[in-house]
Protein backbone atom coordinates (compact mmCIF):
# COMPACT_ATOMS: atom_id res chain seq x y z
CA UNK A 1 0.00 0.00 0.00
CA UNK A 2 1.15 3.55 -1.00
CA UNK A 3 2.08 6.35 1.32
CA UNK A 4 -0.86 8.57 2.30
CA UNK A 5 1.67 11.69 2.71
CA UNK A 6 -0.57 14.58 1.04
CA UNK A 7 1.48 17.20 -0.50
CA UNK A 8 1.12 20.88 0.31
CA UNK A 9 -1.54 22.07 -1.98
CA UNK A 10 -1.70 25.73 -4.06
CA UNK A 11 -5.29 27.56 -2.79
CA UNK A 12 -7.20 30.48 -4.20
CA UNK A 13 -6.10 33.33 -2.41
CA UNK A 14 -8.79 34.47 0.65
CA UNK A 15 -6.39 37.17 2.12
CA UNK A 16 -5.69 40.67 1.54
CA UNK A 17 -2.65 41.12 -1.01
CA UNK A 18 -0.75 44.48 -1.74
CA UNK A 19 1.92 44.64 -4.21
CA UNK A 20 4.43 47.52 -3.51
CA UNK A 21 6.39 49.16 -5.36
CA UNK A 22 8.67 51.05 -3.11
CA UNK A 23 9.89 51.24 0.38
CA UNK A 24 7.66 54.41 1.35
CA UNK A 25 5.16 52.22 0.06
CA UNK A 26 5.73 49.70 2.71
CA UNK A 27 6.16 52.10 5.43
CA UNK A 28 2.36 53.68 4.66
CA UNK A 29 0.48 50.30 4.76
CA UNK A 30 2.31 49.46 7.93
CA UNK A 31 2.30 52.13 9.90
CA UNK A 32 -1.42 52.79 9.76
CA UNK A 33 -5.00 51.18 11.04
CA UNK A 34 -5.46 48.03 10.51
CA UNK A 35 -1.82 45.96 10.37
CA UNK A 36 -0.54 48.44 13.89
CA UNK A 37 -1.37 45.42 15.89
CA UNK A 38 -0.69 42.31 13.96
CA UNK A 39 2.50 39.99 14.12
CA UNK A 40 4.78 39.54 11.12
CA UNK A 41 6.75 37.17 9.11
CA UNK A 42 9.28 37.61 6.22
CA UNK A 43 10.12 35.55 3.58
CA UNK A 44 13.17 35.99 0.99
CA UNK A 45 10.45 34.57 -1.83
CA UNK A 46 6.94 35.55 -2.12
CA UNK A 47 5.76 31.90 -3.64
CA UNK A 48 6.78 29.99 -0.34
CA UNK A 49 3.83 28.97 1.77
CA UNK A 50 3.17 30.01 5.58
CA UNK A 51 4.38 25.81 6.53
CA UNK A 52 6.80 25.06 9.03
CA UNK A 53 10.12 23.56 9.05
CA UNK A 54 8.38 20.14 10.39
CA UNK A 55 5.41 20.35 7.68
CA UNK A 56 8.22 20.78 4.59
CA UNK A 57 10.31 17.93 6.38
CA UNK A 58 7.56 15.42 6.51
CA UNK A 59 6.39 16.64 2.80
CA UNK A 60 9.78 16.60 1.44
CA UNK A 61 11.11 13.00 2.43
CA UNK A 62 8.02 11.72 2.37
CA UNK A 63 7.01 10.54 5.79
CA UNK A 64 3.51 8.76 5.48
CA UNK A 65 0.66 11.37 7.31
CA UNK A 66 -0.18 8.37 9.56
CA UNK A 67 3.27 8.34 11.65
CA UNK A 68 3.46 11.99 12.09
CA UNK A 69 2.36 12.39 15.59
CA UNK A 70 4.08 9.60 16.66
CA UNK A 71 7.59 11.12 14.66
CA UNK A 72 6.63 14.54 16.14
CA UNK A 73 6.22 13.54 20.03
CA UNK A 74 9.30 11.08 19.87
CA UNK A 75 11.98 14.18 18.81
CA UNK A 76 10.53 16.03 21.43
CA UNK A 77 11.39 12.91 23.94
CA UNK A 78 14.50 12.68 22.39
CA UNK A 79 15.39 16.38 22.84
CA UNK A 80 14.18 16.07 26.55
CA UNK A 81 15.77 13.08 27.51
CA UNK A 82 19.48 14.41 26.23
CA UNK A 83 19.54 18.04 26.14
CA UNK A 84 20.05 18.64 29.59
CA UNK A 85 24.01 17.69 29.43
CA UNK A 86 24.21 21.13 27.70
CA UNK A 87 21.49 23.13 29.76
CA UNK A 88 22.15 24.52 33.19
CA UNK A 89 18.36 25.02 33.78
CA UNK A 90 16.43 23.30 31.92
CA UNK A 91 13.07 23.82 31.00
CA UNK A 92 9.91 22.57 33.15
CA UNK A 93 9.29 18.86 31.44
CA UNK A 94 5.67 19.85 31.60
CA UNK A 95 6.23 22.82 29.50
CA UNK A 96 6.34 21.36 25.83
CA UNK A 97 5.75 24.44 24.44
CA UNK A 98 9.33 26.01 26.08
CA UNK A 99 11.21 22.88 25.10
CA UNK A 100 9.63 23.33 21.44
CA UNK A 101 10.90 26.87 21.08
CA UNK A 102 14.32 25.65 22.63
CA UNK A 103 14.26 23.25 20.13
CA UNK A 104 13.47 26.26 17.46
CA UNK A 105 15.97 28.11 18.95
CA UNK A 106 19.07 25.27 18.04
CA UNK A 107 17.33 24.23 14.34
CA UNK A 108 15.73 21.34 15.44
CA UNK A 109 12.13 20.86 12.59
CA UNK A 110 9.31 22.18 15.10
CA UNK A 111 5.57 22.69 13.69
CA UNK A 112 6.36 26.78 15.09
CA UNK A 113 6.63 29.41 12.85
CA UNK A 114 8.16 32.03 13.82
CA UNK A 115 6.91 35.79 13.66
CA UNK A 116 7.96 38.75 15.26
CA UNK A 117 5.23 42.00 16.57
CA UNK A 118 7.94 44.73 14.49
CA UNK A 119 7.35 44.70 10.38
CA UNK A 120 10.94 46.35 9.89
CA UNK A 121 12.14 43.00 11.81
CA UNK A 122 9.98 41.03 9.38
CA UNK A 123 11.39 43.48 6.50
CA UNK A 124 14.63 42.62 7.17
CA UNK A 125 14.10 39.14 7.13
CA UNK A 126 11.95 39.35 3.75
CA UNK A 127 14.38 41.27 2.13
CA UNK A 128 18.41 40.69 3.51
CA UNK A 129 18.71 37.55 0.79
CA UNK A 130 16.20 38.71 -1.97
CA UNK A 131 17.05 39.02 -5.63
CA UNK A 132 13.24 38.63 -6.24
CA UNK A 133 10.07 38.94 -5.14
CA UNK A 134 10.10 38.83 -1.31
CA UNK A 135 7.50 38.82 1.10
CA UNK A 136 6.62 40.13 4.60
CA UNK A 137 2.82 38.05 6.00
CA UNK A 138 1.09 39.32 8.93
CA UNK A 139 -1.88 38.03 11.16
CA UNK A 140 -4.19 39.57 12.62
CA UNK A 141 -3.51 38.10 16.61
CA UNK A 142 -6.54 39.83 18.56
CA UNK A 143 -9.33 37.65 15.49
CA UNK A 144 -7.05 34.96 16.10
CA UNK A 145 -7.27 34.32 19.61
CA UNK A 146 -10.75 34.71 19.30
CA UNK A 147 -11.36 31.39 17.79
CA UNK A 148 -14.25 30.82 15.52
CA UNK A 149 -13.10 27.72 14.19
CA UNK A 150 -15.97 26.16 12.20
CA UNK A 151 -14.47 22.31 12.19
CA UNK A 152 -12.06 19.79 12.87
CA UNK A 153 -10.06 18.47 9.98
CA UNK A 154 -10.16 14.75 11.24
CA UNK A 155 -13.04 13.80 13.08
CA UNK A 156 -16.34 15.33 14.49
CA UNK A 157 -15.39 16.31 17.72
CA UNK A 158 -16.52 20.12 19.05
CA UNK A 159 -14.71 23.01 17.80
CA UNK A 160 -12.85 24.56 20.99
CA UNK A 161 -11.62 28.48 21.15
CA UNK A 162 -8.01 28.85 20.38
CA UNK A 163 -7.62 30.41 23.65
CA UNK A 164 -8.50 27.62 25.62
CA UNK A 165 -5.71 25.77 23.72
CA UNK A 166 -2.73 26.96 25.16
CA UNK A 167 0.10 25.03 24.48
CA UNK A 168 1.95 26.62 27.96
CA UNK A 169 -0.73 24.50 29.92
CA UNK A 170 0.17 21.34 31.07
CA UNK A 171 -1.13 18.47 28.36
CA UNK A 172 -2.85 21.15 25.75
CA UNK A 173 0.00 20.03 23.45
CA UNK A 174 -0.71 16.67 22.95
CA UNK A 175 -4.00 17.04 23.55
CA UNK A 176 -5.14 19.72 20.82
CA UNK A 177 -1.81 19.71 18.56
CA UNK A 178 0.04 16.85 18.47
CA UNK A 179 -2.64 14.43 16.60
CA UNK A 180 -2.82 16.68 13.90
CA UNK A 181 -6.96 16.90 13.82
CA UNK A 182 -7.82 20.30 14.27
CA UNK A 183 -7.50 22.78 11.90
CA UNK A 184 -6.50 26.43 13.67
CA UNK A 185 -3.56 28.38 14.56
CA UNK A 186 -2.33 29.97 18.29
CA UNK A 187 -0.54 32.40 18.39
CA UNK A 188 1.93 33.97 21.17
CA UNK A 189 5.21 33.24 23.65
CA UNK A 190 7.06 30.87 25.87
CA UNK A 191 6.67 31.84 29.71
CA UNK A 192 10.40 32.67 29.53
CA UNK A 193 11.98 34.15 26.05
CA UNK A 194 15.49 33.79 25.05
CA UNK A 195 17.70 36.73 23.80
CA UNK A 196 17.22 36.46 20.58
CA UNK A 197 13.48 35.88 20.88
CA UNK A 198 13.80 39.16 22.74
CA UNK A 199 15.85 40.94 20.22
CA UNK A 200 13.38 40.10 17.37
CA UNK A 201 10.32 40.84 19.26
CA UNK A 202 9.14 37.35 18.31
CA UNK A 203 6.46 35.45 18.86
CA UNK A 204 5.43 32.06 17.46
CA UNK A 205 2.16 31.15 15.37
CA UNK A 206 1.33 27.17 16.21
CA UNK A 207 -0.89 25.27 13.75
CA UNK A 208 -2.77 22.75 14.39
CA UNK A 209 -2.93 20.81 11.62
CA UNK A 210 0.27 20.04 9.62
CA UNK A 211 -0.92 18.63 6.44
CA UNK A 212 -1.86 22.53 5.06
CA UNK A 213 0.06 25.84 5.06
CA UNK A 214 -1.55 28.22 7.38
CA UNK A 215 -3.12 30.27 4.56
CA UNK A 216 -5.94 27.08 4.13
CA UNK A 217 -6.15 26.85 7.67
CA UNK A 218 -7.45 30.43 8.02
CA UNK A 219 -10.03 29.64 5.26
CA UNK A 220 -11.71 27.85 8.33
CA UNK A 221 -12.03 31.01 10.58
CA UNK A 222 -15.14 32.65 10.25
CA UNK A 223 -13.53 36.09 8.63
CA UNK A 224 -10.33 34.73 6.71
CA UNK A 225 -10.15 38.73 5.12
CA UNK A 226 -9.73 40.37 7.93
CA UNK A 227 -7.08 38.19 9.66
CA UNK A 228 -4.19 37.14 7.20
CA UNK A 229 -2.66 39.42 4.85
CA UNK A 230 0.80 39.55 2.54
CA UNK A 231 2.84 42.49 1.01
CA UNK A 232 4.77 41.33 -1.77
CA UNK A 233 8.05 42.99 -2.06
CA UNK A 234 9.98 43.61 -5.19
CA UNK A 235 13.53 43.07 -4.08
CA UNK A 236 14.49 45.49 -7.41
CA UNK A 237 12.34 48.07 -6.18
CA UNK A 238 12.51 48.06 -2.11
CA UNK A 239 15.61 46.38 -1.04
CA UNK A 240 18.82 48.84 -1.72
CA UNK A 241 16.44 51.58 0.29
CA UNK A 242 14.61 49.16 2.64
CA UNK A 243 18.45 47.53 3.94
CA UNK A 244 19.55 50.72 3.92
CA UNK A 245 16.87 52.55 6.13
CA UNK A 246 16.81 49.11 8.52
CA UNK A 247 20.69 49.27 9.19
CA UNK A 248 19.91 53.25 10.04
CA UNK A 249 17.11 51.86 12.49
CA UNK A 250 20.08 49.46 13.70
CA UNK A 251 18.03 46.15 12.70
CA UNK A 252 20.90 44.18 11.32
CA UNK A 253 22.20 40.89 12.07
CA UNK A 254 24.13 41.51 14.40
CA UNK A 255 21.16 42.95 16.67
CA UNK A 256 18.76 40.40 16.51
CA UNK A 257 21.26 38.03 16.78
CA UNK A 258 23.02 38.68 19.48
CA UNK A 259 25.55 36.52 19.33
CA UNK A 260 28.74 35.94 17.99
CA UNK A 261 26.63 34.05 15.06
CA UNK A 262 24.51 37.58 14.75
CA UNK A 263 27.83 39.08 14.14
CA UNK A 264 29.16 36.99 11.33
CA UNK A 265 25.97 37.16 9.68
CA UNK A 266 26.02 40.78 9.39
CA UNK A 267 29.22 41.34 7.87
CA UNK A 268 27.62 39.92 4.63
CA UNK A 269 25.78 43.86 4.41
CA UNK A 270 28.78 45.74 5.30
CA UNK A 271 29.74 44.23 1.59
CA UNK A 272 27.16 46.31 0.39
CA UNK A 273 27.50 49.45 2.81
CA UNK A 274 30.16 52.41 2.75
CA UNK A 275 30.08 55.53 4.95
CA UNK A 276 32.35 57.28 2.11
CA UNK A 277 30.41 55.54 -1.60
CA UNK A 278 28.33 53.33 -3.09
CA UNK A 279 29.98 50.52 -3.69
CA UNK A 280 27.64 49.21 -6.81
CA UNK A 281 28.12 52.64 -8.20
CA UNK A 282 31.20 53.69 -6.84
CA UNK A 283 29.75 57.33 -6.36
CA UNK A 284 31.26 59.43 -3.88
CA UNK A 285 29.27 60.47 -0.94
CA UNK A 286 31.69 63.48 -0.47
CA UNK A 287 30.24 66.79 -1.04
CA UNK A 288 31.94 68.66 -3.39
CA UNK A 289 33.81 72.03 -2.12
Amino acid sequence: MGTMTPTIPTIPTIYKQHRLESWDDFLKIITGSPYSNWAFRGHRKEAWPLASALSRYFHNFHIDSRAWPQQEGRILRVFKRKAHQFLTQPPDPDDDFQWLALMQHHGAPTRLLDFTWSPYVAAFFALQRATGDAAVWALNPADISAGGIRRSTKSRKPAVPTRGMDPRRKGNFARYFLKGDREFIWLGEPDTMNRRLIAQSGTFALPGALDKPMEEIVRKYRDPKNMMAKFILPAGKVRETGLRELYRMNITNATLFPDLDGLARSLAYELEFHWAYNPRTMESFRTEE
